[in-house]
């Protein structure tokens, strides 16, 4: 259930991608909110859907099989859209994009995630499936498993590498480079997912745990938003 649910939303986006292309595309402005909006909420939705899956079984090898597999969906169906504020940050800073232009797309990006946590709310409201069952309920299930301290360098480091990556892959076959991506992805996941949940993009931070950056502001803030950012701009100044 959990798997078609996922589908359906993949679908859905990818319709609503094609129609905002065929009736939009002379509204530039309008065009760019919505198409980041909807790559944004599909990774969003998704991955609401993945962190309750973490504990099917075998652990972790479902999670993660399931991670590789809608990251390289995600690669395949969503090219165009950066989906992450971090990456909408690099064109800004070389003077590809304006800064209304990136600040609408960070903006979409934010309203994508907000809407895809109430969707995934109320799917779950309506307990289909085991999973869903309770999933309302536990509040700021905390991913930070590990001092303020090390969760802020941990997603720095984990920023940086992908971000990296992405910039090195940008020679690599298309078809290739999505299946890189999602090899990355799926290996910081596995390396630190335990201890901060290796998110790397704010907007997907928020999406996943709105309730602790309600509860813990500051340090949430600071690990899941202003770490990334960091993380992109030391490779940029690199660069």
């Amino acid at each position: 259930s959990s798997l078609l649910l996922m589908s359906g939303v993949v679908v859905a986006v990818g319709l609503c991608r094609r129609l905002a292309r065929r009736r939009l595309y002379s509204r530039p402005l309008l065009f760019a909110f919505l198409l980041e909006m909807f790559s944004t909420f599909q990774i969003c939705a998704c991955t609401n859907e993945l962190s309750l899956l973490g504990n099917v079984e075998p652990k972790p090898h479902t999670a993660l099989t399931l991670t590789y597999g809608f990251t390289v969906l995600h690669g395949l169906t969503l090219a165009g859209s950066a989906c992450n504020p971090c990456g909408t940050l690099q064109p800004m800073w070389g003077g590809g994009t304006s800064l209304s232009m990136g600040g609408l797309k960070i903006a979409a990006q934010f309203v994508a995630a907000v809407l895809a946590r109430v969707f995934m709310h109320f799917i779950w409201s309506l307990e289909m499936t085991e999973p869903h069952l309770g999933a309302l309920s536990q509040g700021c299930g905390s991913p930070m498993q590990t001092t303020e301290t090390q969760a802020f360098c941990i997603e720095l480091l984990f920023s940086v590498v992908f971000q990296l990556a992405v910039l090195r892959a940008e020679s690599v076959n298309p078809k290739y480079r999505v299946h890189l991506i999602a090899l990355l992805i799926t290996m910081l996941v596995y390396a630190g997912g335990n201890l901060t949940g290796a998110i790397f993009n704010p907007a997907l931070a928020f999406s996943l745990h709105a309730d602790c950056f309600y509860d813990k502001f500051l340090s949430y803030t600071l690990v899941y938003w202003i770490a990334p950012c960091l993380g992109k701009f030391l490779i940029l100044y690199v660069f």
